[in-house]
């Protein structure tokens, strides 16, 4: 079977969801997507069963479509803030957005389970996981990469480290699948998972005595309450204008990171060990009281195998204690290969333009893809931001992010675009322009924001 069309869309996550979505509203184009899963959704079909949003439900999934119902969680750890997304409403979420939106639209289709196969030729062609049949698929325009920057979830890596026979290891997924108790459980993981896994565990019940972290590497973390949306944007506003105060009297890196913690704007598990790790993992000052409750960490590097004796890892060993159940939390969480231009001939590369807002971005390329029609020019405006991974990729992803918001402030149209955009955490920021915390905050950037980004450019060297 042949089948033409303008873009293939590569992946049905939240990428390429957002693309698709924001390419149908603005432009003719006709749009075929293919997905090795029977759903879109992507890696949240992965998931495990408590899994919820790190950031609000108010600017995530696509933007023709709200995503819960914008309100403020008034108990639990997130009191206070805007709510978060259950793992089970963002798949519903994704299929009702397929199906009453992108679908009805006429200029959509959606092959499910299905390989994505190239050759050297250039021969675009989709392989049933079902039949094995194969289409051969003619793109007029552009194959979109919305699979480039894929997710690396529990359920489905592999782990780096073995483990004998009888030891007792699950991912994350299958806690919520116990069928007996555990005399203590061992969490291996550094990143969010790890913390969603502990602070479950806690929130459930288990006293933290009975949890041993292995924590290879510390993490500069977020606090949740600095990204809210809607009638609380002001508090991004003001976050943004401390980071540029920060910058502007740093003297030194290290110095840069003291002012951000003493300023709120980065936070950290232990205020004894230094972070080394940023992945924008953001959590409540709530959260953060639960996990701090966790004594028993082990920093000695990764998990190279669990005996039945002794864990072995990258810098020691600790005792193994057969009555734990050691919990799987050490999958990357992403992929990061190599960064390549968004626009290419015949290719769209999905990737991070603002730092860590990849539905934002997905739609934000779509948009400029369906307006623009030189490809060097919307690189210009969509410069790659690879997602960071050490402490000091904070200030590169600053760096990339400020250039990429000058400029499309110089495009009315886009600056148009932002102002009604739903995935944009910074719409409605100038209706509130007259609020005295938004007139404090936009007093302090315009204070510190050009020696901000002298120093930015100081302390780190960043090709803008």
């Amino acid at each position: 079977m042949r089948v033409e069309t303008d873009y293939l869309v590569i992946g049905a996550g939240a990428s390429g969801m957002a693309f698709a979505d924001a390419l149908v509203t603005h432009s003719d184009a006709d749009v075929v997507i293919v997905d090795r899963r029977h759903r879109p959704g992507g890696h949240w079909n992965d998931a495990y069963p408590f899994v919820r949003l790190h950031a609000p439900s108010a600017y995530y999934g696509v933007n023709s479509m709200p995503l819960g119902n914008d309100t403020i969680d008034r108990d639990g750890p997130n009191a206070g803030l805007y709510e978060l997304a259950t793992g089970a409403a963002i798949c519903d979420y994704y299929t009702r957005v397929l199906d009453e939106r992108l679908i009805p639209s006429g200029r959509v289709r959606f092959l499910g389970m299905h390989d994505y196969r190239t050759n050297d030729t250039g021969v675009n062609r989709v392989v049933s996981r079902l039949t094995g049949a194969t289409s051969d698929i003619t793109v007029n325009r552009k194959v979109v990469e919305a699979n480039y920057l894929q997710s690396d979830v529990p359920a489905t890596h592999t782990p780096t480290f073995t483990a004998d026979p009888g030891v007792h290891v699950v991912p994350i997924n299958e806690l919520a699948n116990q069928r007996e108790h555990s005399a203590g459980y061992t969490i291996i993981g550094a990143g969010k998972t790890a913390m969603d896994a502990c602070i479950w565990l806690l929130r459930n019940g288990v006293d933290p005595g009975r949890l041993r972290w292995i924590r290879p590497r510390d993490a500069w973390l977020v606090d949740r309450a600095s990204l809210q949306p809607l009638d609380l944007v002001s508090s991004i506003v003001d976050g943004a204008s401390r980071d540029f105060r920060a910058l502007a009297g740093a003297t030194s890196v290290d110095d840069l990171f003291r002012r951000l913690e003493q300023d709120g704007r980065l936070l950290r598990l232990d205020p004894d060990v230094t972070p080394t790790m940023y992945h924008c993992a953001t959590v409540s000052r709530q959260e953060l009281t639960e996990l701090r409750r966790i004594e028993d960490v082990v920093r000695l590097g990764r998990v190279q195998h669990i005996g039945s004796d002794r864990v072995t890892l990258d810098g020691g060993s600790i005792p193994h204690d057969p009555s734990h159940l050691y919990v799987d939390c050490s999958a990357s969480g992403l992929r990061r290969p190599r960064p390549r231009p968004i626009f290419e001939p015949g290719r769209i590369t999905l990737q991070q333009v603002r730092t860590c807002q990849p539905v934002f971005n997905a739609a934000l390329v779509a948009y400029v893809e369906a307006t623009r029609r030189d490809d060097p020019a919307k690189n210009a405006l969509c410069p790659v931001n690879p997602y960071p991974d050490n402490a000091l990729d904070w200030l590169r992803s600053m760096a990339v992010s400020v250039a990429a918001a000058a400029a499309w402030s110089a495009e009315p149209d886009l600056k148009y675009w932002l102002a009604n955009s739903r995935l944009n955490f910074l719409r409605g920021a100038s209706e509130r322009a007259d609020e005295p915390a938004m007139q404090e905050a936009a007093q302090r950037s315009r204070e510190f924001a050009q020696l901000a980004m002298k120093r930015l450019r100081e302390l780190i060297p960043v090709r803008l």
